[in-house]
């Protein structure tokens, strides 16, 4: 059994890091062993973190409170989990999910079972950024939050080049031709038009 570290990461310098510290305290972790950064999890360029990488070495064991602790950024963090395991050799304990402990069945099933546990991990976050980013949008519409660039102003000749088109006298070529766009494009703002006619 090699030494026993500890990593600790919160977000910002005015966020506190004692719940982290309490529970890896409680594992006996020498004090000289346990990193802190205060710092975004975006990447790795952590200097706590990257001074932690050169004191570890084979048959270590890290623990880390949580799995978003190591990163948010999931498809680096199964890289960092790579190289920690596999290139240095060590153990990483999670303690909040038990399932991700290195320790446990040191032979193919276990190394399996990190594998499958860590990608479920990294797919759920992608799901949760994707469902944030879209509460996000729908947040922002609901303030009057316009997305994309605003559409260009109709023709002069529009108004009447549509009333000939909506009566029949004229195709939808031949309005988009005079209109001097694609037929999509006035299907598309005759719609428009339509509706605010409408309103």
């Amino acid at each position: 059994m090699g030494n026993i570290f500890g990593y600790i990461r919160v977000s910002s310098r005015d966020q506190n890091e004692d719940r982290q510290l309490i529970a890896l305290k409680e594992l006996a972790i020498p004090e000289k062993n346990i990193f802190i950064d205060k710092q975004s999890g975006k990447d790795f360029k952590r200097p706590q973190y990257r001074k932690m990488i050169r004191r570890v070495r084979k048959d270590d064991l890290l623990y880390i409170k949580s799995i978003d602790r190591l990163g948010r950024n999931y498809a680096e963090i199964l890289e960092q989990w790579r190289i920690l395991t596999k290139d240095k050799g060590i153990d990483i304990v999670v303690l909040d999910m038990p399932l991700l402990d290195t320790r446990r069945g040191k032979d193919l099933m276990g190394t399996f079972l990190s594998d499958i546990v860590l990608s479920f991990v990294a797919e759920n976050e992608r799901t949760n950024i994707r469902q944030r980013q879209a509460e996000g949008i729908a947040a922002a519409k609901a303030r009057g939050v316009r997305f994309g660039r605003p559409p260009s102003r109709l023709p002069d000749n529009f108004h009447d080049v549509y009333q000939r088109w909506k009566n029949g006298k004229i195709t939808g070529t031949s309005a988009a031709k005079e209109c001097n766009m694609p037929l999509s494009t006035f299907r598309y703002r005759a719609e428009i038009y339509e509706k605010a006619k409408l309103l």
